[in-house]
């Protein structure tokens, strides 16, 4: 400021006023200032805006996921890319960070509040008696929670948009394709029990199974790892029944899946399908291809940015349903075995 202050010929107090927007100065002096700040490469401290109550410029994202399961997966490297590309426009940061599970998350929660080093977080991996909405309620903190199965997520009051994903309905599409090929003997490799659409794929692969008649159904659940992927895959398949369709929760696993059965010497999809969660380009470029569950994680990115910054803003939190997946048929599923 003294240095502004010094080029521009003002007071320091002249600065303050003008690069704070403030009255108290002249337009001819306001304009003089800032072009000077300009000129200087001068930029607001994130540091000082907090101390002062003006916020910090920045969105907050933790994971809480071992950091081993997160460096093969792709789906959240383009949800963070999504993100970063709204909050870069609107001059916003991302503070990121991974931790080992939602304990320490909640910590890191209440650290970044007390600390003024966020003004909003997107919260992922909703789950079944979930803290972190009681928490973000009693923090104040606004906040956009993905990936949740309905409004009933967010505490009453609490400054939480919720992005709704309706995983039910994309295991339904998924079952009714492979039903179509007549299979009957489906496995589902989930992703960690504790996840709320992990439950929800269980729950609809249950529904759906009671009302199409087909006894032979079950899900497993995994860390959505390779190497538990993998291990559950050799499992099925060395079993006096073996099934003739595995559905992965994610691309990853899939791929795993892919690589056993051909180690085996199963064929797929003449001896075996195989389905993926979340199209990639591991699925794409897999042999055969893999029919998947297609959506963008850019553009899912995107939304859930773009839902928090209304909140930030000081508007009122909202229920907003996501895209459904799209189910993308490649070479990865046909005719089961025997099936007329």
């Amino acid at each position: 400021m003294k240095d502004v202050a010094r080029r521009a010929g003002v007071s320091e107090s002249a600065v303050s006023f003008a690069l704070n927007g403030r009255p108290g100065v002249s337009a001819a002096t306001r304009e003089r200032v800032l072009r000077v700040a300009q000129q200087l490469g001068w930029r607001p401290s994130a540091a000082a805006r907090a101390l002062s109550g003006e916020g910090s410029a920045t969105v907050g994202l933790v994971l809480a996921r071992p950091a081993r399961t997160l460096g093969v997966e792709s789906f959240f490297l383009g949800l963070v890319s999504g993100v970063q590309e709204v909050l870069a426009a609107r001059g916003l940061g991302l503070l990121f960070q991974v931790v080992e599970d939602v304990a320490a998350e909640c910590a890191v929660h209440r650290r970044w509040w007390a600390e003024h080093r966020v003004d909003g977080l997107l919260v992922v991996d909703p789950r079944e008696r979930d803290p972190r909405p009681a928490l973000l309620a009693e923090l104040g903190l606004p906040a956009v929670l993905v990936g949740a199965p309905g409004r009933d997520a967010a505490p009453p009051g609490a400054p939480v948009t919720v992005l709704r994903s309706d995983d039910a309905a994309a295991m339904a599409s998924v079952v009714e394709h492979l039903c179509a090929l007549g299979h009957r003997r489906i496995v589902h490799v989930a992703g960690p029990p504790e996840l709320a659409h992990t439950r929800a794929r269980i729950a609809s692969l249950r529904t759906e199974a009671a009302a199409r008649d087909l006894p032979e159904v079950a899900s497993l659940t995994t860390d959505y790892s390779d190497a538990q992927g993998a291990e559950v895959t050799r499992r099925l398949l060395a079993s006096a029944h073996p099934p003739t369709a595995l559905v992965y929760d994610n691309d990853v696993m899939a791929v795993a899946g892919l690589a056993v059965a051909a180690a085996r010497g199963v064929p797929v999809p003449a001896g075996l399908s195989v389905v993926a969660w979340e199209d990639s380009v591991l699925c794409r470029t897999a042999h055969p291809p893999l029919t998947a569950l297609a959506r963008d994680p850019a553009a899912f990115g995107r939304v859930a940015a773009g839902l928090l910054l209304p909140l930030l803003d000081g508007a009122a939190p909202a229920d907003v349903p996501a895209a459904l997946p799209r189910l993308l048929v490649r070479r990865s599923t046909g005719r089961a075995y025997g099936a007329p």
